[in-house]
């Protein structure tokens, strides 16, 4: 159980990274790292002062902070890359086979395979006395590497066996390179999902008026196929609610739990309340500056030196290279500023991040954390016998504890010298236009380090347009949730579960229902 809990622990960590990456990069991002159209720097000489790394911090530092007050239209873009794969795949270090064991009989039968090929050309035969001596070196090279290869699995439990050197180095670091199926497996990830697939987020940000809306969406456009998905997101800052769009989920629920539910939910929002009641009062509040407190002492601890200007011009050939598309929106830029960390300096912003916002929340609302072993999600759930905001908070924070904490956490395999980099983008009034982050996924696999997969995401902020749609896809009429054209999720529940507890429902709503204590608690078993 305890090695369960780890491995879960593992994978939550690398989950609440990867999700915090694109919640910042969808939406809180925009809200929380981002720079805004309208942010003045009070600098009227902001493109002419001395250009210097720790001018490039600060100036940086007020802007982000500055954009926390503005109001903005932003538009994301996301591009994963397996360029890392596929250029190591078509190296010169790429071995014959995918095993060790197979090395020497499949580079043999290919260097064989390719005389043929140069006999057939030649309208020679392979047994020509012309071609004597090719096979008879193939055939001599391939018996010194089996000679050498059964030598080095002699060497494994006896250091007195010698084996070649090159074949020593080939032999142990053969798991490591690249393989005629990381070939083909690169190239089949990158043809058939990467290339056609685009996601990209866009929406507004008015932290004075207490909203903000996020439209992601999903593109897959090849040849013969094209598909799209889009998820509406309203959030009412002011209230604490949070607004999905029904229609989405509609189906999976008339099937899997709500057999009755019908049209009920066409054209409707689903209304989630962050904050059933059970919260400290004002404590979104203090989680919103909790967090840009954590951010401001994270940034202040970055040294200067990961700091520097960029000419605008030279976007085009900095290493790592910018993906094309984003690269042309970025080109009109004024001022660039730049910033590199490692990618252990980068994970170590992260936990201090997170052991700030910890501290500060546990020691606000110390009946918030909780004194028991911290347990996975599904454990928390099956201990509860109710459902409540105030549970879900105490499980997030025993969560970030629990990895703060977490002495045998496993660290992401990337390459000794793996960087993230920003870029942001300023106008000739020293106002940001966009902002861009390169770095590699986190990969705590047995996937070797150079095969680690990227992410690009730009952001770009421009003027709110009163005529705009906030959601360019949905009717004038319910671009804005309100009592008519939502379901609140906290009246629906309890009607479902009593739906239930008369005999009602799906067999899979029943397996799931008869799961949750707080159902049971409530109504009894649905069965």
């Amino acid at each position: 159980m305890k090695k369960a809990h780890q491995t879960l622990t593992l994978r939550l960590s690398s989950m609440m990274k990867n999700h915090l990456l694109l919640t910042s990069t969808l939406l809180s991002g925009a809200l929380l790292l981002t720079g805004c159209q309208s942010a003045n720097l009070n600098q009227s000489n902001a493109l002419t002062v001395k250009q210097s790394p720790s001018t490039a911090k600060k100036t940086l530092a007020t802007a982000l902070q500055k954009q926390r007050r503005q109001s903005f239209r932003y538009h994301s873009n996301i591009e994963i890359s397996n360029r890392q794969q596929r250029t190591a795949a078509s190296g010169t270090q790429v071995v014959a086979s995918d095993y060790v064991d197979a090395h020497c009989e499949e580079t043999h039968d290919q260097a064989y395979a390719a005389l043929i090929m140069q006999a057939e050309k030649q309208n020679k035969d392979i047994l020509a006395a012309d071609y004597d001596d090719k096979r008879d070196a193939l055939k001599q090279s391939y018996f010194e590497c089996v000679d050498a290869y059964y030598a080095w699995e002699e060497h494994q439990y006896d250091s007195d066996v010698t084996v070649p050197a090159g074949y020593q180095a080939l032999f142990d670091n053969y798991e490591d390179k690249p393989k005629p199926l990381d070939i083909k497996k690169a190239q089949l990830l990158d043809e058939y999902l990467l290339k056609p697939l685009s996601i990209n987020a866009q929406g507004i940000y008015q932290p004075m008026a207490g909203k903000a809306t996020m439209l992601a969406s999903a593109q897959y456009q090849a040849r013969n196929h094209h598909s799209s998905i889009n998820q509406p997101v309203y959030i009412d800052m002011k209230n604490g609610d949070i607004y999905l769009w029904a229609d989405n989920v509609a189906m999976f629920n008339s099937e899997l739990l709500d057999d009755k539910l019908g049209t009920k939910w066409r054209n409707k929002w689903l209304k989630i309340a962050i904050d059933d009641g059970t919260l400290p009062k004002g404590f979104g509040r203090e989680v919103i500056k909790a967090h840009f407190a954590a951010l401001d002492l994270t940034y202040d601890g970055a040294p200067v030196s990961q700091f520097n200007y960029v000419a605008p011009s030279t976007l085009a050939s900095l290493s790592p290279k910018l993906p094309a598309h984003q690269l042309s929106a970025m080109l009109s830029s004024d001022q660039v500023i730049r910033r590199v960390q490692s990618f252990d300096s980068y994970q170590d912003d992260y936990q201090n991040y997170l052991q700030i916002f910890y501290k500060r929340i546990s020691q606000k609302y110390p009946e918030l954390v909780k004194d028991d072993e911290p347990m996975t999600d599904f454990e928390t759930i099956q201990s509860s016998k109710e459902l409540t905001s105030k549970a879900m908070v105490q499980t997030i924070l025993a969560m970030i504890n629990a990895q703060i904490n977490d002495e045998d956490k496993t660290e992401s395999k990337v390459p000794a010298n793996a960087t993230v980099e920003e870029l942001y983008g300023f106008d000739k009034r020293g106002q940001l236009k966009w902002q861009h982050l390169h770095r590699q996924l986190d990969n705590t696999g047995k996937t070797a380090p150079d095969k680690s997969m990227t992410i690009d995401v730009l952001q770009q902020y421009s003027v709110i347009n009163s005529k705009d749609k906030a959601f360019p896809n949905l009717p004038r009429e319910v671009q804005t949730p309100n009592a008519s054209n939502s379901i609140d999720l906290r009246e629906y529940g309890p009607e479902l579960l009593q739906y239930y507890r008369d005999g009602n429902g799906t067999a899979v709503g029943k397996i799931i229902f008869n799961m949750l204590p707080m159902a049971k608690a409530r109504f009894g078993a649905t069965d």
